[in-house]
């Protein structure tokens, strides 16, 4: 109790910090600053009916979130399906998937009222939370309330574990109050034993259950024409200081001449950071916010800057291979199975922990390429577009590898009411 009562205080200190730290925030980024109340535990009118809750930090996870959305709306047609997240990304990513068939809001802070409020409102039969979101008021509030809580698609990494070993009397208690957990590897359903006295069920990552949306395939097609016959590849997902590292490798590789990048950043409130930073470099770029995609790209753009929401499966299906971003900097790297299940060649850099089991079956099965810096990757970049061959082997063994991983939310499903 003790470690509980100092880590409450420590968020009543910091919860001025906090909304400094959303004004802050606000400046790129208006959104933060909305919905305050919701992060101290006040929301608006309650939807009527059973209600279902389920938590997805990020767009990462509101993205995975959505076969299990399905699934549960399959097994409880009477219930509603309230999603939180932390980000306004991840709130409109939420928007976008499923519109006003659920209700979204954000996840209060975990401070003891704002939990009884949130809990209090919504009234949820039961809770799910995606990947390992530990909130020691939040789960010990959801036990006190009678609550059953699910931790699915849960995983742990070795550096992971080493920080949460150091408040291990914090976090252990509250995992143990969990009605069920699953992992999605063995390795991670180890490392949370060693953690805490829980039996995970090792059921898969959920992620390779996503379903391609069509419209967003034919849009990205439909690109594709526009762009003619020339090479294309994407930079997806990259972070603050990737776009720099890549493009210096880029001015220095033997790529053609005509080749086209799709350079998407990951966050939005980086897009007119990383516009500036193409112009800076010279380059000649159109904007996919200033474009229709009815009429052909020009010869002469260099760089098509994917500065769209929602669109992440179009740009991957308009490109012939894809860097995926988070790689080349201790960042741990984005999803690589979606580029994987479109078929389309993936690479990386030498970052890989947040999904360093896929990472290493998609490379044993030659779906993948892991290199150690920008310049080795734009080697392989530039032997790639050279070779249609080679891509197309890549691209049927991404598929395959994402075929035989497919069903983890069937099993994750076992665990819940």
């Amino acid at each position: 109790m003790i470690w509980r009562a100092l880590y409450t205080l420590a968020w009543y200190l910091a919860l001025p910090l906090a909304f400094l730290y959303l004004w802050r925030r606000g400046r790129k980024q208006p959104d933060y600053r909305l919905h305050w109340a919701e992060r101290l535990g006040r929301y608006p009118a309650r939807p009527a009916g059973p209600l279902i809750w389920l938590h997805a930090v990020s767009v990462g996870e509101t993205r995975a979130a959505a076969p299990l959305v399905q699934a549960l709306r399959a097994r409880h047609p009477g219930h509603h399906i309230l999603l939180t997240q932390m980000t306004p990304t991840g709130r409109d990513t939420a928007r976008q998937l499923f519109g006003d068939s659920v209700t979204v809001a954000y996840l209060p802070y975990d401070l003891p009222f704002a939990v009884r409020g949130f809990l209090r409102h919504f009234r949820p039969e039961f809770g799910v939370l995606m990947e390992m979101e530990i909130w020691p008021n939040l789960l010990h509030g959801a036990a006190a309330a009678q609550m059953p809580l699910y931790l699915l698609n849960a995983r742990l990494s070795e550096k992971s574990l080493r920080g949460y070993r150091k408040v291990a009397k914090l976090v252990s208690p509250a995992l143990t109050t969990l009605a069920g957990i699953a992992a999605q590897g063995e390795d991670d359903a180890a490392r949370l034993r060693a953690l805490a006295p829980v039996q995970p069920r090792c059921t898969g990552n959920i992620k390779f259950d996503l379903s391609l949306d069509p419209e967003l395939l034919a849009l990205g097609q439909q690109w594709r024409r526009q762009f003619g016959t020339r090479p294309v590849w994407a930079a997806a997902c990259t972070r603050e200081g990737e776009e720099s590292l890549l493009l210096d490798a880029l001015a220095r590789a033997a790529l053609p001449a005509d080749a086209l990048l799709v350079l998407v950043p990951r966050h939005p409130q980086r897009f007119d950071e990383v516009a500036a930073l193409l112009a800076q470099r010279g380059l000649r770029v159109l904007r996919r916010s200033a474009w229709d995609g009815q009429m052909p790209v020009a010869p002469e753009v260099q760089v098509l800057l994917g500065d769209s929401l929602g669109e992440l499966a179009a740009y991957y299906a308009a490109v012939d291979l894809a860097f995926v971003g988070g790689s080349l900097l201790p960042l741990g790297c984005h999803s690589v199975i979606e580029p994987c299940a479109q078929g389309v060649p993936v690479l990386i850099g030498p970052s890989s922990y947040n999904f360093a089991d896929a990472v290493r079956e998609a490379s044993a099965l030659g779906a993948l390429l892991q290199r150690q810096d920008a310049d080795a990757v734009l080697v392989e970049v530039a032997r790639l577009l050279a070779d249609p061959t080679a891509r197309q082997g890549m691209g049927e063994q991404g598929r395959a590898f994402v075929a035989q991983h497919r069903g983890a939310v069937a099993r994750a499903l076992a665990l819940l009411p």
